[in-house]
């Protein structure tokens, strides 16, 4: 397989000071409530972090991006996740394949490029779709029914995948499949990828989501009905040296990280939604605004706190990676765990202390509180991070 070594393009080196990415911030939020409301693929907020050059900014320099690390991806999801968490979780699949394919060029040639002209036309969002509705998800283990049949000219893809982050506004889908060949091994079959362009003939969207959080990331189920893509288009996972299939979605890295990034954005903003309204509400038998009570001060000392913490154990762990740390890479997991924590806690802290007003739908905090308990749900899960932590202190 051949992948894209020379540039044939460049792409746009984005501005990533904290003006800039405040002003992406206001730009995303701007319709945030809307596309909770209805669902809608978010394309205003997709269409405001593509001007700013951020949905390629992980493009490695070898295609003609401007190749930010882990650390500039985590700024940039929290910045679009304060804005709008649906559009941030799109944002972030698309900046790990953009990573990923820089750290390991894996796509062939054309396929890559055809996605970087995409890019430069307008949003481009890309997602590794996986998980099915029987399986569940992937990285608590099993193999996935999605067949890639081989065929004389390349594969045909076949199956039913759901949780697809992006819906529609995709431009290409990376597709969990199993290999179907006549020479294969049907005992130990290839386990791989395929790169599907989303306007393939044979893909058909089932609209299931309809989710706590994050209702405009359109994460529904999709349908692949003997959808053909060239030969280069499977790229196989390796198994390991015992021969046995491990998911790549099971271990931690900065890809993890980068999803909990922009759910540290959703605390910011709850943050922020707390102060306007500590400001601002004066109840009449107070005459003045509930800021100025040391209850008030307290409750926002606390979430302020949370918020630092989860930003320092991101960025200090990315910082740490940065460094060479290799030494790390076991406690990502639990990392990823305790930012979790921190940030559900940080919105409920808020929430909790406002009442009714706080889950009012004509506020944000209700929504930042539906879209943070998401963060739950991204690998590795809590109970199988303490596990393994707890398995590495005990040497067992």
């Amino acid at each position: 397989m051949t992948a894209t070594t020379e540039p044939v393009r460049t792409l746009p080196v984005p501005d990533l000071s904290p003006a800039a990415l405040a002003a992406v911030t206001a730009e995303v939020a701007t319709y945030a409530a809307e596309h909770d409301r209805s669902g809608a693929v978010p394309l205003p907020g997709l269409e405001a972090v593509h001007r700013a050059g951020l949905l390629t900014a992980t493009v490695g320099t070898a295609h003609g991006g401007p190749g930010l690390g882990p650390r500039d991806a985590a700024r940039i999801l929290t910045a679009v996740g304060q804005g709008d968490a649906s559009v941030a979780l799109i944002v972030a699949n698309t900046l790990n394949a953009h990573a990923a394919q820089a750290e390991r060029p894996h796509w062939p040639a054309e396929a890559y490029d055809d996605l970087l002209r995409r890019s430069l036309d307008g949003p481009a969002p890309v997602n590794a779709i996986r998980a099915e509705p029987e399986l569940g998800a992937p990285a608590r283990g099993g193999l996935p029914t999605t067949t890639a049949r081989r065929t004389d000219d390349g594969w045909e893809l076949s199956g039913h995948k759901a949780y697809a982050t992006g819906g529609t506004a995709l431009a290409y889908h990376v597709v969990w499949a199993v290999a179907d060949e006549p020479d294969g091994d049907p005992e130990r079959p290839r386990v791989g990828h395929v790169l599907v362009p989303a306007d393939a003939e044979g893909i058909t969207w089932i609209e299931t989501w309809d989710h706590l959080g994050l209702r405009a990331s359109n994460t529904h189920d999709v349908v692949y009905d003997r959808v053909r893509v060239p030969a280069a288009s499977f790229v196989e996972i390796p198994r390991g040296a015992d021969g046995v299939y491990r998911d790549p979605a099971a271990a931690s890295g900065p890809g993890s990280l980068g999803h909990a990034a922009l759910y540290v954005g959703v605390a910011r903003a709850a943050r922020a939604a707390f102060v306007d309204f500590a400001s601002t509400r004066v109840p009449a038998a107070l005459g003045r605004p509930i800021a100025t009570t040391e209850r008030i001060q307290a409750v926002a000392g606390e979430v302020d706190v949370l918020v630092v913490q989860a930003e320092t154990l991101l960025h200090g762990a990315l910082l740490r990676l940065e460094a060479g740390d290799t030494s790390i890479v076991p406690e990502l997991s639990g990392i990823k765990v305790a930012i979790a924590r921190s940030v559900v806690a940080a919105v409920q802290t808020a929430v909790a202390a406002l009442g009714n007003p706080a889950l009012s739908r004509h506020g944000s905090l209700e929504r930042h509180l539906r879209d943070v308990l998401c963060v739950r749900v991204h690998p590795p899960q809590e109970d199988t991070a303490l596990l393994a932590a707890g398995r590495r202190v005990l040497g067992v």
